[in-house]
């Protein structure tokens, strides 16, 4: 599933095609992608300028006066900025014709994706209880630290939690651990305040560098010019189980926690 720094790409590869453009027509190929599409996407939308193309978690908003479409890319979701003739694919689901005499096209092969509505002055279901965004300032070791005490969660499940910290999933988690040298195993009330600045530290600089990069190229995800992510070459962690430790050369460990493949240095990781 494309994680935060593939979705702020999609982000900064859309935003100088969309805003200041209106939205001619909005073109449903199907009722429903995960959910059903709302009828406001069809009434509402049409006649409206984009004024902003924000990103709230994995969450793409579109911002009018009258509304933000919130799109989620699902496992499988593209976001395209194309011709308005370009032909119809398979599993090309929405169109949003603009002004432009081009059109946003949301390709989803798997349907796990999403276009939501959410009203002027309100705020989504789905975005209400998120955490803060793992760039901002709100976000740092101290609040990490507070937030976990007395919690006997792994540490790795306790960044994955959305409610604790957006956008830091599978991948990025593992990752951030390894550069801080945590291990995912060890209880996220059991680290210290100065091992979470490191963490968090690290969070920052991963994602960040990720972004630069254009994410990580991932079974489909691809942005919105066509290229592929370019962080997956770079990883030290993540998908190499059983290969050499980077830093001691010790063979990578690999498990399950909460569901997801783990992969750390029982050495580097403590």
């Amino acid at each position: 599933m494309p994680e935060l720094p593939e979705v702020e790409t999609t982000r900064r590869g859309l935003a100088p095609h969309l805003e200041g453009r209106s939205v001619v027509a909005a073109i449903l190929r199907r009722p429903d992608l995960r959910w059903p599409i709302p009828d406001a996407i069809a009434s509402e939308l049409p006649g409206q300028r984009i004024d902003g193309v924000r990103r709230r978690a994995k969450y793409l908003l579109l911002d009018t006066t009258a509304g933000s479409a919130v799109l989620h890319l699902g496992m499988s979701g593209s976001l395209r900025v194309l011709p308005a003739d370009t032909p119809v694919r398979d599993h090309d689901h929405v169109d949003l014709l603009l002004d432009s005499d081009r059109v946003l096209r949301f390709n989803d092969p798997r349907r796990f994706g999403c276009l939501l509505w959410q009203p002027p002055g309100q705020t989504h279901e789905l975005l209400r209880d998120l955490g803060p965004e793992p760039l901002s300032d709100d976000f740092d070791g101290d609040y990490l630290f507070n937030l976990s005490r007395g919690r006997k969660a792994p540490v790795k499940t306790f960044l994955m939690d959305q409610k604790v910290v957006v956008g830091v999933g599978n991948i990025y988690a593992a990752e951030a651990l390894f550069a801080a040298g945590v291990s995912p195993l060890r209880a996220s009330g059991k680290v210290s305040r100065e091992r979470y600045a490191e963490l968090a530290g690290a969070i920052k600089a991963i994602l960040g560098y990720a972004i630069q990069r254009g994410g990580t190229t991932l079974r489909d995800f691809i942005s919105p010019d066509g290229a592929p992510g370019y962080f997956e070459q770079e990883l030290s962690a993540y998908g190499r189980g059983g290969e050499p430790c980077p830093r001691c050369g010790r063979p990578l460990k690999q498990a399950a926690i909460g569901q997801r493949t783990t992969v750390w240095c029982g050495h580097c990781q403590r």
